[in-house]
């Protein structure tokens, strides 16, 4: 038992699927601050481009 568990232990398959589920997360996270910065505002440049556009 104790042998099996320490060969659970050094397996390091696992290794690469958590790498790349904190890279994905972190891409995630500056993908939305990136999009919810430029969205708000390019929503004001379109607000100040309708309104010059309307006088």
């Amino acid at each position: 038992m104790m042998q099996f568990c320490r060969h659970i232990w050094s397996d390091e398959k696992g290794q690469d699927i958590a790498e790349y589920a904190v890279m994905l997360a972190v891409i995630l996270v500056l993908v939305i601050g990136t999009v919810r910065l430029i969205g708000g505002n390019a929503n004001n440049v379109f607000s100040g481009v309708a309104s010059s556009m309307s006088q």
